[in-house]
């Protein structure tokens, strides 16, 4: 079996790691890092704090969808998602790589994440936005019934959360408003016809495990 060294090794990388750092990523990898960078994904320095990777965790109940994301972005990831037992949750770090160098960049500023200035333009990516609700998503439901949903968005300031609901009305035509949870802002959508709109743009791409979410 050909074991691939770990990029944690300091003084020098292997021929494998540097070849893997020259892949250039397909539509649908990008796309996976960018909804996980708006969601529950970390972008992390690696230790040279010159480039960034991607952390991706989630419960068990996740897992399928933790799979998910392994599969596509396995071409840059070097073990396969792992369990911990303790928190009963699964999570793989992609390798430190060039283009998610950029995206840490533009997603994060003295270590704190922030929203993009060309947020407009990474939301026209409605995969971008399904694999965002996947990740931060939620049916509002009463008696069964659902009457709305939220982008649970509260790591993101005031200011940000607002140029993000103004983002999805200016793209989609879909109206939200701000709500406080827990002392942070987060969007809500209610309008029929904004729900409708945003279900249209997401259930196709929405894993059958996740469906939860948004059905």
């Amino acid at each position: 079996m050909k074991i691939i060294p770990r990029e944690a090794r300091r003084i020098t990388y292997s021929t494998e790691i540097r070849a893997l750092k020259k892949l250039k990523l397909s539509a649908l990898q990008k796309s996976v890092l960018i909804g996980s960078a708006l969601g529950d994904g970390n972008l992390e320095l690696n230790w040279s704090k010159t480039n960034y990777r991607l952390r991706i965790g989630g419960s068990e109940k996740q897992k399928d969808y933790i799979f998910w994301k392994y599969n596509i972005l396995k071409d840059i990831v070097l073990t396969e998602p792992k369990y911990n037992r303790s928190t009963k949750s699964f999570h793989f770090s992609t390798i430190s790589h060039p283009e998610i160098t950029e995206l840490g960049k533009i997603f994060y500023n003295d270590n704190k994440k922030v929203l993009p200035d060309k947020i407009s333009e990474l939301l026209k990516n409605q995969t971008v936005i399904a694999i965002w609700f996947m990740d931060d998503g939620n049916a509002i439901k009463r008696s069964g019934k659902i009457y709305g949903y939220h982008f649970n968005t509260q790591s993101f300031s005031k200011k940000e959360n607002v140029s993000l609901a103004q983002t999805l009305e200016n793209v989609y035509g879909i109206e939200s408003m701000l709500e406080i949870n827990h002392g942070y802002y987060r969007i809500r959508i209610m309008r029929k016809h904004s729900r409708e709109i945003l279900k249209k743009i997401i259930q196709n791409k929405i894993l059958g495990s996740m469906q939860y979410k948004i059905s």
